[in-house]
């Protein structure tokens, strides 16, 4: 006598753990998006052929292509840039001051702002891309 099986074997995926993954693969690229550079106000800048990087501290002064001050994301009028600096320097004068300025711009807008480095005795360095 012949015995049947009403049920069938069927192959299934196990999904279950697809979305743990999925969630913690998520969470990890927000974590590393902010963690990359979250004071930097996106801009094309000069290129150099030797790029050295600063390990240390430091405070991002960007300028855009319609000349509008930013202080580590916080716009500033041109103004009010060597006096929002030195407070955000505050005592301490060793800290570095990146300038990120477009490639563009004419050379006197960054003369402008590096006679505020100047004037102060503080450490400008110019941010660039490589080549």
């Amino acid at each position: 006598m012949a015995i049947k099986r009403n049920k069938r074997f069927q192959a299934e995926v196990a999904k279950d753990s697809m979305s743990d993954i999925m969630f913690f693969l998520l969470l990890f690229f927000l974590i590393i998006s902010t963690l990359a550079n979250p004071n930097v106000i996106k801009m094309t800048l000069p290129k150099a052929k030797n790029n050295e990087k600063t390990n240390k501290q430091h405070i991002t002064l960007s300028v855009t292509d319609e000349k509008n001050y930013f202080i580590d994301k916080q716009q500033v009028d041109f103004a009010d840039l060597e006096t929002n600096l030195l407070a955000q320097l505050g005592e301490d004068k060793d800290q570095t001051v990146v300038v990120r300025i477009p490639f563009n711009l004419q050379v006197q807008d960054l003369v402008e702002v590096l006679e505020i480095g100047v004037k102060n005795n503080l450490k400008f360095v110019i941010a660039t891309d490589a080549k």
